[in-house]
C-alpha cells in the first residue's frame, strides 16, 4: 500500500506510483563514463537511491509499512539505453525569456559531447514553431566551440516562442533528422505540449525521449525547490527597489509603485522586497487586495506617509485583478493560453493618485515596471552553476532512456519529476507558511487587506 501525502494549500493527494519515472527500455550499454570512474571522478546512482517527498520525521512515523512517496535521486547510471556514438540529440527553448537559457544550453551541449560523446546536437529554433519544419526555421548544428562563449549573454541563442504545435508534425520531424532526444526548456505549459509529442511518440513504439529542464521566472512548477533564473530574477528586481526607494524619499511625500513578475505565484514579490529591506507593502495574486476602508491599502499607505513621509509598494503583476473588473479587459489568451492579464500597476497608479488628490495631499508617486529588463540579463553565478547542474543531470537522464520527466531540486537534491506530477498544479506563496509570515513581518503590512 502506497502511503498518500497531501501537497500544502491544495487538495490533491500525491501517492508512491505518481512519482514513477516512464522509460524506454532496458538499458544494454555500458556508460561512457566509465573511464572517469577509474579516475574517482564519478559515481553512478542507482535507481533505488530516492529522496522523500517529505522529509519530516512525523510524516515517516506514519508510513510505517507503507511505501511513501519518494524522487528517483538524479545521477549517471553505469549503464544507458542509447549507442551514443549513433545518437543525435535536439534542444528547444520555449516560453518566455529567462535569465539562464544559454547556461542549460551550453550545459546541455558540453555534457553530451565531452561525457557521452554525442557528435551531433540539433538546436531547434523559436521554440516549437521550429520543430515542425516551419520555412526559414531549419534547426542549427550546435557544438562545443559554437556554445563556448553563450553564457555571458542574456535571452537564448535559439530565439524562443509560445504556443504549441501538432505532435505528429513534430514527431514527424524528429523521426525525419534522427533525433533520438529531444530536451525541452520550458514552463508548465511547454510541458502539457511536450507530454501530447510523448503519446504521440509511444502510439508509433518509437525509441525517443523528451526530457526537460523546467524554465519559469515565477518559480511556480511544483515540487522544484527553485528554478533556474529566479535568484538572478529577484536579485535584479532589488537594485530596482532600491532606485524606487530613493526617490521616494526624495519627495516629500514620495511613492514609489513597483510592478514585478508574477502571473499567478507572488515569489519573485516576495523574495526581492524581504532582500532589498524598504519596502512597506507587497501585493500578491495569492491575497486579495482591498482598497478602502481602515484596513485597505490606501488607508495603510496613508498611515505610512504621516510616520515616514513617503512609501513603498511592491506588486506581482498578477495580483489584484479583481480590482480591474472596470478596466479594459485584454482580448482572450496569449498563444500559451494563459489568459491575458489587466494592468494592476497602471490601476494601483491611478487609485492611489487619486485617493491622496481627493484628500488634498500632494504626493508624488513613481511607477517603475522593469520586467522586461529582469528576465534578459545574463544569469547570475548562483544562477550559472544551478544551470549547469540541471542540465548535465539533464542529460544523465535521457542517456538513461528516461523520458515525460524533468529534472529538479528536492530538499537540496537534485532528482526525476514526472511531467504530469509537475504540471498537476501550480506551485504558489502558502500564506500560511514562513515565507510569507517573513514579508509581514519585513514590511509591517496587515496579515490580509480587509475594508
Amino acid at each position: 500500500m502506497a502511503l498518500a501525502l497531501t501537497v500544502p494549500q491544495r487538495t490533491e493527494r500525491v501517492i508512491a506510483p505518481d512519482l514513477e519515472i516512464r522509460i524506454l527500455g532496458t538499458c544494454r550499454y555500458p556508460s561512457p563514463l566509465a573511464h572517469r570512474l577509474t579516475q574517482g571522478a564519478i559515481h553512478y546512482v542507482g535507481k533505488a537511491d530516492r529522496v522523500l517527498l517529505d522529509d519530516r520525521l512525523s510524516a515517516q512515523g506514519a508510513s510505517r509499512g507503507e511505501r511513501p512517496p519518494a524522487f528517483e535521486l538524479a545521477g549517471p547510471r553505469n549503464r544507458i539505453f542509447f549507442d551514443t556514438t549513433r545518437l543525435r540529440c535536439g534542444i528547444v527553448t520555449c516560453g518566455g525569456l529567462c535569465p539562464g537559457l544559454n547556461n542549460v544550453i551550453r550545459g546541455l551541449v558540453l555534457e553530451l559531447a565531452q561525457g557521452y560523446g554525442v557528435s551531433h546536437v540539433l538546436g531547434f529554433r523559436y521554440g516549437y514553431e521550429g520543430l515542425v519544419g516551419a520555412a526559414g526555421l531549419e534547426p542549427i548544428e550546435l557544438s562545443c566551440e559554437s556554445v563556448a562563449d553563450i553564457h555571458h549573454e542574456g535571452g537564448t541563442i535559439l530565439g524562443t516562442s509560445r504556443g504549441n504545435r501538432d505532435p505528429r508534425a513534430i514527431v514527424d520531424r524528429l523521426v525525419e533528422l534522427g533525433v533520438g532526444v529531444l530536451f525541452v526548456i520550458g514552463g508548465d505549459g511547454t510541458y502539457r505540449g511536450a507530454m501530447t509529442i510523448v503519446e504521440e511518440i509511444a502510439r508509433r513504439g518509437l525509441p525517443i525521449g523528451i526530457v526537460g529542464v523546467p524554465k519559469t521566472i515565477d518559480n511556480d512548477i511544483h515540487f522544484i525547490d527553485r528554478s533556474f533564473g529566479f535568484e538572478t530574477a529577484f536579485s535584479a528586481a532589488v537594485d530596482v527597489i532600491k532606485s524606487a526607494h530613493v526617490e521616494a524619499r526624495g519627495a516629500r511625500n514620495g511613492i514609489g509603485l513597483v510592478k514585478l513578475m508574477g502571473r499567478h505565484s507572488g515569489f519573485i514579490a516576495c523574495h526581492s522586497a524581504i532582500a532589498s529591506t524598504d519596502v512597506d507593502a507587497v501585493l500578491i495574486p495569492e491575497v486579495p487586495i482591498e482598497l478602502e476602508g481602515d484596513g485597505g491599502l490606501l488607508s495603510y499607505l496613508e498611515r505610512r506617509l504621516a510616520q515616514e513621509a513617503h512609501a513603498l509598494v511592491v506588486v506581482a503583476e498578477g495580483a489584484g485583478q479583481e480590482l480591474c473588473a472596470d478596466a479594459e479587459r485584454p482580448s482572450g489568451t496569449d498563444p500559451s493560453g494563459n489568459v491575458r492579464l489587466k494592468d494592476i500597476g497602471v490601476l494601483l497608479r491611478e487609485r492611489i493618485t487619486d485617493n491622496f488628490r481627493g484628500r488634498g495631499v500632494e504626493t508624488t508617486l513613481k511607477y517603475i515596471d522593469p520586467s522586461y529588463h529582469i528576465r534578459s540579463v545574463p544569469a547570475s553565478p548562483t544562477d550559472s552553476l544551478y544551470c549547469w547542474n540541471l542540465a548535465r543531470h539533464a542529460v544523465h537522464a535521457a542517456m538513461a532512456g528516461n523520458t515525460e520527466m524533468l529534472i529538479g531540486r528536492w530538499h537540496g537534491r537534485f532528482v526525476h519529476v514526472p511531467m504530469p506530477l509537475a504540471t498537476r498544479f501550480r506551485k504558489q506563496v502558502d500564506t500560511s507558511a514562513d515565507l510569507w509570515t517573513s514579508v509581514i513581518e519585513s514590511t509591517g503590512q496587515p496579515v490580509a487587506w480587509t475594508a
